[in-house]
């Protein structure tokens, strides 16, 4: 409608749980997540976590790198572009997030230490269920302390968070007992994730019509610009300040930079209150374009880099 131009305007007009869409929305968004998940875990091997465990400075370096840099930086953004407390949540949500599998691909893409991303990934998403909520708790009440008192549903949050390690565990086990499927199944798991990110899409605009552009404001913009860029380049230079290697460097880069962003969907869509968040579980997509574009980037940059150093020798 022509009034949808804050969240103010939009968040009490929705009355998404009687809709058709937003329950195929929702049930979209979850389904999503769950072979994202099964994916994720297919990336896995017990061996190489028990490798890493052993050695864990790249693994502890790398998940420091996570949650401190990305839910500092959610939170300086959100004082940087004065957000308004739904928008925060979102912005936060993300922020406090753990990473997904999007940074495995990067990582193949830039021939980074593949292990070392794939046993970051797991760890965090571990860790998550602990930390992700508590980060939430510590940075929303700097910016919203009033505002926020019985909105943030976190035990809604640490369930989602626990359940989800169930089909990563199953990828896990999949990936241990019939690995000449996992190949298949983390391919057929991307395929369903674009298609599914597509039908979101389609029914986020059917079902919110103009108010979805509430998304698209100069602030949200700027924030899912900075944040992903913000996390590329703080993760290599806190690995590089610990000496780790070329490929190592590269993968917390990536890892730092990247969040599971279907993740921080289905929480802001299925455990906030539509009245409390509005359309803003949207706000993920729009980082993961940002994450993407900027993630590409930084790849094209690494590889012109090492092409330079095999030409002059070194």
């Amino acid at each position: 409608s022509p009034g949808c131009t804050s969240l103010a305007n939009v968040a009490p007009s929705f009355a998404f749980g009687q809709q058709a869409t937003d329950t195929a929305l929702n049930v979209i968004l979850i389904v999503a997540l769950l072979i994202n998940m099964v994916s994720l875990g297919c990336t896995v091997e017990i061996a190489k976590i028990t490798a890493h465990l052993r050695r864990p400075k790249g693994v502890a370096i790398a998940i420091m790198a996570q949650y401190s840099i990305m839910p500092l930086t959610a939170f300086i953004l959100g004082k940087l572009f004065q957000l308004g407390t739904s928008e925060s949540l979102a912005i936060l949500t993300c922020g406090c997030c753990p990473g997904g599998n999007l940074p495995n691909i990067f990582n193949l893409a830039l021939r980074g230490d593949m292990n070392l991303s794939a046993v970051t990934t797991a760890c965090s998403m571990v860790l998550a269920i602990g930390l992700t909520p508590l980060l939430l708790h510590l940075y929303l009440g700097g910016l919203h302390e009033g505002d926020l008192e019985g909105k943030v549903p976190y035990k809604g949050i640490i369930t989602s968070l626990v359940l989800m390690l169930i089909p990563c565990a199953i990828g896990i086990v999949l990936n241990e007992k019939k690995p000449q499927y996992t190949g298949f199944i983390s391919k057929a798991g991307m395929v369903m994730l674009l298609l599914s990110s597509a039908a979101a899409i389609v029914l986020s605009v059917a079902s919110m019509g103009s108010c979805i552009m509430v998304v698209f404001s100069p602030s949200l913009l700027g924030s899912s610009a900075l944040m992903p860029l913000t996390g590329f380049l703080l993760g290599y230079a806190v690995s590089a300040a610990f000496k780790l290697d070329d490929r190592c460097r590269q993968a917390v880069c990536m890892e730092t930079g990247c969040q599971n962003v279907q993740l921080c969907s289905a929480i802001l869509k299925v455990a906030f209150a539509p009245e409390i968040i509005g359309p803003l579980y949207f706000f993920p997509l729009l980082y993961l374009l940002f994450q993407l574009g900027e993630g590409f980037l930084l790849i094209l940059v690494f590889r012109i880099h090492d092409r330079t150093k095999k030409a002059n020798g070194k």
